[in-house]
């Protein structure tokens, strides 16, 4: 986990890291999906640990990568809802996603009022 510590013992690796005022969680995650310029970095069924130091947290994925080219939209299911939630066409529910930045109440709210 730390360069340059060796074989240490996973008990003394823990009290060291207390003794830092670090805290380790594993994140039960299905998927990890990174939103880049123009495409999607998908890793499915990856081992994810959140680690909490000074107040902040790290989150550390590991599992193969995969690239989804396009351009990157709302997720469906968000999609669905603005569609639901507004009475509106799925056209208009991206576009309102789209200039709300992803704001589900906020583009329900503008294609509401």
């Amino acid at each position: 986990m730390f360069p340059g510590m060796g074989n240490m013992n996973p008990r003394d690796m823990q009290r060291v890291m207390k003794q830092l005022g670090m805290k380790t969680e594993e994140i039960n995650a299905k998927r990890v999906v990174f939103e880049l310029e123009g495409k999607r970095l998908v890793v499915d069924s990856p081992s994810v640990t959140a680690i909490e130091m000074g107040g902040q947290k790290t989150y550390t994925v590991v599992g193969t990568a995969r690239e989804e080219a396009g351009p990157v939209g709302a997720p469906e299911e968000d999609v669905k809802l603005v569609m639901e939630q507004a009475g509106c066409s799925k056209k208009e529910a991206e576009t309102a996603l789209k200039a709300s930045g992803g704001d589900l109440a906020e583009a329900i709210a503008k294609l509401k009022g």
